[in-house]
């Protein structure tokens, strides 16, 4: 289950394509066990990893925060850093192991993000981006460097600053950017306040994609269902990206994703997926890990179907059993079928 060097990653044609749909980096969720699962759901969705700091890997020697299982790919990992010399250095590491995206992280609101000076505080200093996003193109030419940013920071104004912002990426030589139609306030709100309350813009966002036609540009914030999807790529945008209704929704979105957004045949059913994660379980196990940091991301897996209720409560609880492994899948699955038999009768 480890990166192998050898791991072809795909080519910006297909990480174009594969970003039509896309599921967003999210701290402590979009973690390698995460996309494992995602994956098995859907073929053709673009995955990101969790955010992983230049320095962590430049100077930590964190090397590990890059594994990746192959079958996980597409997958394109986001690096947070502000310092040109380490994002590039990070970014040779990352398309050394494999990885053919590259995206650098300029939404981020968190304090830990801000005391780093990066995340979407960059958005006050875009010359320092391009310098960022330049650094890392010449250091890892192999991999696609994109941004994911917001519409703006604290007292600017969106109009005026994400047009400025998008052709000093584009003169820095980024193609693709994903950008979250909400303003950051990175001081009066928390890092959980900034998803939601800034009110969306999704209206400019889609003109962005008129002024910036050349540009592939993905859209995000608040996307919860594929209906949404369909309506943003109808209107012109080049992807979608969905966060927090494909963690907790992952059949719901993932299962119908293939069909719907890239014309292929639907995912497997929940129960095949579930099945499927055992093994993986098990050879987890194997490495030393625990059943619960698998699991944990399994929670949703039933979510609107009978059964789901009683399959979130046994895996947290049992989870917890000592010597808990992959059977506590098994038991979760057998209270799922006997509610669905319930519901039929």
């Amino acid at each position: 289950m480890s990166t192998t060097i050898a791991v072809m990653p795909p080519g910006r044609d297909a990480l174009r394509y594969a970003e039509r749909l896309s599921v967003a980096p999210m701290m402590d969720w979009t973690d390698r066990h995460c996309r494992y699962l995602h994956r098995l759901l859907s073929r053709e969705t673009l995955l990101y990893t969790e955010m992983v700091t230049a320095p962590a890997l430049v100077k930590g020697g964190a090397r590990h925060l890059l594994r990746f299982d192959p079958v996980e790919q597409p997958v394109a990992l986001q690096l947070g850093g502000s310092d040109p010399h380490e994002l590039a250095q990070a970014a040779a590491m990352a398309a050394e192991d494999g990885y053919g995206e590259v995206n650098l992280n300029v939404g981020c609101p968190s304090d830990r993000v801000q005391s780093g000076c990066f995340g979407a505080v960059l958005m006050k200093d875009p010359p320092l981006v391009a310098d960022c996003v330049s650094a890392m193109a010449e250091a890892a030419p192999s991999a696609e460097i994109t941004v994911k940013c917001r519409i703006g920071v604290d007292d600017q104004v969106p109009a005026e600053v994400l047009p400025r912002f998008l052709e000093t990426l584009r003169s820095a030589g980024v193609q693709r950017v994903i950008v979250h139609a909400r303003m950051a306030w990175l001081q009066g709100l928390s890092p959980k306040e900034n998803r939601d309350v800034p009110p969306l813009d999704y209206a400019l966002v889609l003109r962005m994609k008129t002024a910036f036609p050349d540009l592939h540009l993905s859209i995000n914030g608040g996307v919860g269902s594929l209906d949404e999807a369909e309506a943003f790529l109808a209107q012109g945008m080049d992807g979608v990206m969905i966060g927090r209704a494909a963690y907790h929704s992952p059949t719901e979105i993932l299962q119908h994703a293939d069909a719907r957004i890239f014309g292929g045949a639907p995912g497997p059913e929940p129960e095949a997926v579930a099945r499927a994660m055992i093994p993986y379980i098990d050879a987890h196990l194997a490495e030393g890990g625990r059943v619960h940091s698998v699991t944990r991301h399994m929670l949703g897996l039933f979510a609107g179907k009978p059964g789901a209720r009683a399959w979130r409560r046994h895996l947290s609880t049992a989870a917890s059993r000592p010597g808990a492994g992959a059977e506590i899948v098994t038991e979760a699955l057998d209270l799922v079928a006997g509610a669905a038999q319930l519901a039929a009768e």
